[in-house]
């Protein structure tokens, strides 16, 4: 199943999700939907009850549902129920609470908005334009963003191309590139910038998003030159590619006597406030 997996927000809480490009439907978290609607002290066990006297009374959607892994609040990914779209609504109908009209509407419209993406790629870049200016980012930090998401699909379209599978392996060579011009993998740089789950990219100044889509361009380039067999030559590829931009880091900062990795990270910068239920 070729999934995609996001963190909504309603009103502030997070709404986890799958997306199945196979069946073009969105999968969310019944857990989640759960502590929404009903504000409960532990939706695990609200949801447990309620599964158990749907079944009892003979329900289909509940016998319909099914698991996903979904990164858990511990930060590891763990099995959870989940249910599609039509699912939820009918789920949800079982669920006394006044926000179940306005989580519906809510839930109605991420469904669409994902579906117009998929015919007009360009919304999703004007989406993500409108939310970064509404935490505060630059334009010019903007530009370069919207630029290194473009960079990053080339370089996925290269590696696709190659016979390689997303997940595991674009995780592996994203690390070796990664690790091969900052030094560090991506894991470590998040931890060097007081991130968890936060996007690395998203808390990179604009001279490290700059270097990371120089090594990445750079990784495609070669790829594409010496056409790498397997998933081993690839790893080859993103190690030279990475090193690209890390002779353009040593040469910057034997410029500027500063480092270019930096700590820094958006929050600090930008003031961003974490969801409510994170505080």
């Amino acid at each position: 199943m070729n999934t995609k997996e996001s963190i909504q927000l309603f009103e502030d809480k997070q709404v986890r999700t799958v997306w199945d490009a196979g069946q073009e439907k969105w999968y969310v978290s019944i857990i989640d939907v759960v502590a929404v609607l009903t504000n409960s002290a532990d939706a695990n066990a609200y949801w447990r009850k309620l599964k158990q006297r749907l079944k009892a009374e003979g329900n289909e959607t509940v016998t319909n549902c099914h698991g996903l892994k979904m990164l858990a609040p511990d930060g590891k990914m763990r099995m959870t129920d989940v249910a599609d779209t039509e699912q939820l609504f009918r789920l949800i109908q079982s669920i006394p609470s006044p926000k179940a009209e306005p989580f519906k509407l809510w839930l109605a419209q991420v469904a669409s908005e994902r579906l117009d993406e998929m015919h007009d790629p360009e919304l999703s870049i004007d989406r993500a334009l409108e939310q970064y200016v509404k935490l505060g980012y630059s334009e010019n930090w903007i530009n370069q963003r919207l630029k290194s998401i473009e960079i990053r699909k080339e370089l996925t379209d290269e590696w696709k191309n190659r016979g390689l599978k997303e997940g595991q392996q674009f995780a592996t060579l994203t690390d070796i590139i990664t690790k091969a011009w900052a030094g560090k993998t991506t894991k470590e740089y998040k931890v060097f910038k007081g991130l968890k789950k936060e996007n690395l990219r998203d808390n990179m100044t604009n001279t490290e998003l700059i270097l990371n889509m120089l090594a990445e361009a750079s990784t495609k380039d070669i790829s594409a030159a010496v056409e790498p067999k397997d998933f081993e030559e690839s790893k080859k590829v993103a190690s030279q590619g990475g090193n690209v931009a890390h002779v353009a880091l040593k040469e910057l900062e034997s410029k500027t006597g500063k480092k270019v990795v930096s700590s820094v990270n958006a929050k600090a910068v930008l003031r961003i406030e974490k969801p409510k239920q994170e505080e």
